[in-house]
């Protein structure tokens, strides 16, 4: 799909390419493979977990697990598209500030494909933004976080 043909408020999804437009991360970093949904606030991205993740040498050796923090990353990554969309700012980087309410309730393992949706719940002057967010794999959530952004130019 060629997002500069459409209006951004009609874009609905977001193939690899597009990603990297709203993103600055690239490999072993950019921890999305699509958006499948996307509104005004809200947005529904897909991580495909799989064994050749560079982290999985190390975490752990006979029983690879996915860090929690990668997960909060890939959420991060998640609402900051939606974010930058809202503000509508595709030359500013939204900065990871902070995570509040972090939960980690299940394993996420290589084969899984985490479905992560995150909402907006604060822009304020263009400067700041928060979201809440949700990463679960097969209909149950595995990871959840309330994140705090700012806005800066990139």
């Amino acid at each position: 799909m060629d997002t500069d043909s459409q209006p951004q408020s009609e874009v609905t999804s977001l193939g690899i390419n597009e990603l990297m437009d709203y993103l600055p991360h690239r490999y072993p970093f950019l921890l999305i493979d699509r958006v499948i949904e996307l509104q005004d606030e809200t947005v529904k991205a897909i991580k495909n977990v799989t064994i050749n993740e560079p982290f999985f040498n190390g975490h752990f050796p006979g029983k690879p697990v996915m860090p929690g923090v990668l997960q909060i990353e890939a959420m991060a990554q998640a609402a900051g598209i939606v974010l930058l969309r809202k503000v509508n700012e595709k030359n500013k980087l939204a900065l990871f500030m902070s995570c509040d309410k972090v939960k980690f309730r299940k394993v996420v393992e290589p084969g899984d494909q985490l479905v992560i949706e995150a909402k907006l719940t604060k822009v304020r002057g263009g400067k700041l933004g928060m979201a809440s967010a949700t990463a679960s794999v097969d209909g149950k959530v595995v990871s959840s976080a309330d994140l705090t952004f700012s806005l800066i130019d990139g």
